[in-house]
């Protein structure tokens, strides 16, 4: 049996009217294996809600597919306020607008492609990454963009970087794997998905986090302090034992797999 997770269902309501026999049926079938199930419901009848419910009892991961980004918004919000203390994830195209390239013959024109990306969509979708990687409380509600390829789950993970107060490590090689992660150094323009070292110092901006930056705080050639620090105040958010950091976008390959294809 699959392992459960602990799901907290957030709302002042009670099921009603046909919502307990429908969540009843669902969990059930669920259990048993059934694979595909139907639920029935005009506009308003609370088939989120029921979702939901169902969600919470069966205590798995759940994928909720939407046919477009405007009705996968309004889920990830409703979802948002139902699961408060769960990991509730968006995940769509971050394109805001794509042109793909193109040949009119009528004009003898060609037209090259073109797109936009949204930058806050990324982080949303490296956050939805990690937080399938990092614990089992997981919704993720996605438009069918998400059927396609992202690279290899075991490289994205195999690449993260699990750092330890009192862990050994230099500054130099500290480095080196945040560039290995695709995270580039800029000292100046510090934003999402950059790093910044002054002297023993090293903040990183992880792709997923919105208002949360990682200070690494070395002593020599050991870690001295991992502290969550505001990214504009530099106030101080947290002090941290241990934390793992996540490479700055899905296509990312470990140097030993590099040198095996070659």
């Amino acid at each position: 049996m699959p392992e459960t997770a602990r799901f907290e269902l957030h709302t002042p309501h009670a099921p009603q009217g046909d919502q307990p026999r429908a969540i009843d049926q669902l969990t059930g079938w669920l259990q048993a294996g059934v694979r595909e199930a139907c639920l029935l419901g005009i506009t308003g009848s609370g088939k989120t809600y029921t979702v939901a419910a169902t969600i919470a009892r069966l205590g798995r991961p759940a994928l909720v597919l939407s046919p477009n980004k405007t009705l996968a918004a309004q889920l990830y919000s409703e979802f948002k306020e139902l699961f408060p203390k769960n990991a509730v994830e968006y995940f769509v195209s971050y394109y805001d607008y794509y042109q793909p390239e193109a040949y009119v013959p009528s004009s003898d024109t060609f037209i090259e492609k073109d797109a936009s990306r949204n930058e806050n969509i990324e982080r949303l979708r490296n956050s939805a990454t990690r937080s399938l990687l990092e614990r089992r409380d997981v919704i993720i509600v996605a438009s069918v963009s998400c059927i396609y390829g992202l690279g290899s789950p075991s490289n994205y993970e195999q690449m993260s970087l699990d750092l330890a107060k009192g862990q050994p490590l230099e500054r130099d090689d500290l480095l080196r794997r945040l560039t290995q992660m695709q995270y580039s150094r800029n000292n100046l323009d510090f934003r999402r998905g950059t790093f910044r070292a002054r002297g023993d110092v090293i903040e990183v901006f992880p792709s997923y986090e919105e208002e949360r930056v990682v200070r690494i705080e070395l002593f020599g050639d050991v870690i001295e302090a991992l502290l969550e620090v505001d990214p504009l105040r530099g106030e101080i958010l947290a002090e941290r034992a241990s934390i793992r950091l996540w490479p700055q976008g899905h296509y990312v390959t470990p140097k030993e797999r590099v040198r095996s294809e070659e």
